[in-house]
């Protein structure tokens, strides 16, 4: 199965429809008139369809198993048509698409199964997904501009050349990926001063200025006391949703002291130095966190 250990948990919705075409109307007044002889046709399919979407895992090879929290079966009879308007909810790290379209299909033939010794010309069509929510489709965020980022590893032996950068190049790498483009990396030393020195300067011309190293608690971790007093609003959301991503995945993460906030129109992070306290940061927030430059460009979110 595709690995989503790094995805973040958000609530996604997928509807899904099928359609049981009959060859008499006698069959349609048999269905809703309750006359079947095997029974309540609605009901039966519709149980046969919960039942089915909480398993979906074991019918399609890749499905991965996950919490089914809320689903919901409607009907529409259109001439000789039975539509089947499947809804699933969840909050995961997954969309439950298939799901959807598992549970329509599975109603749509226990609709056959209870139906054919009363008619022998049933027809099953239309098996899609009509809409879903959630996931990256749904958290877009778009600019005119493309967004430009300064990097900066805060090192003493990276910058004495004993160690080589991986967490600063990652960082560049993520971006990257996002649509973010790093205007500036550099490396520097663990010195208070040359760091608010970097973050004043190229604050000035990037909405993103992103510290990688000096967040523990050593004596020379001085990242956090360098960007404290410069930032005019902290952004706690940021940094609480960096640390508890990070301690769903490795206890010390609670020992990182992550930084977020903005100074002018510029949000200023220092993350965490390590190759995977760096790349979980990053998983942890983006491409999420981007929105937050449409918010301080004065729009409210239900305008985007």
């Amino acid at each position: 199965m595709v690995d989503i250990t790094h995805k973040i948990s958000t609530l996604r919705v997928a509807t899904a429809t099928a359609i049981v075409k009959v060859s008499r109307q006698e069959t349609i007044d048999a269905v809703v008139n309750n006359l079947v002889p095997k029974g309540n046709v609605l009901e039966m399919a519709k149980t046969a369809g919960l039942f089915a979407v909480k398993n979906t895992h074991l019918s399609i090879p890749d499905c991965h198993p996950l919490p089914i929290e809320f689903t919901a079966v409607e009907y529409e009879i259109q001439d000789l048509q039975i539509h089947i308007i499947f809804k699933v909810k969840t909050v995961y790290k997954t969309g439950v698409e298939v799901e959807a379209m598992h549970g329509a299909s599975i109603v749509a033939l226990t609709m056959y199964d209870m139906l054919k010794p009363i008619d022998k010309e049933i027809e099953i069509s239309t098996i899609k997904l009509i809409n879903k929510e959630g996931g990256k489709s749904s958290f877009k965020n778009k600019f005119p501009n493309a967004i430009k980022a300064a990097v900066f590893v805060c090192s003493d032996s990276i910058f004495a050349g004993d160690k080589e950068d991986r967490s600063g190049k990652l960082i560049v790498e993520k971006l990257e990926s996002h649509g973010v483009e790093t205007s500036h990396y550099e490396i520097i030393p663990d010195e208070l001063a040359i760091i608010q020195e970097k973050t004043k300067a190229f604050a000035k011309e990037n909405q993103l200025v992103i510290f990688t190293g000096g967040t523990g608690l050593s004596p020379r971790d001085v990242t956090p006391e360098a960007l404290t007093p410069l930032l005019e609003s902290r952004i706690p959301g940021i940094e609480e949703a960096i640390r508890n991503y990070g301690q769903q995945r490795m206890p010390y993460a609670m020992l990182s002291r992550t930084v977020a906030g903005t100074l002018g129109k510029t949000v200023v992070l220092a993350l965490p130095g390590s190759t995977n306290g760096a790349r979980e940061s990053m998983d942890a927030v983006f491409p999420h966190l981007l929105h937050v430059f449409h918010i301080l460009k004065g729009k409210n979110h239900d305008s985007l």
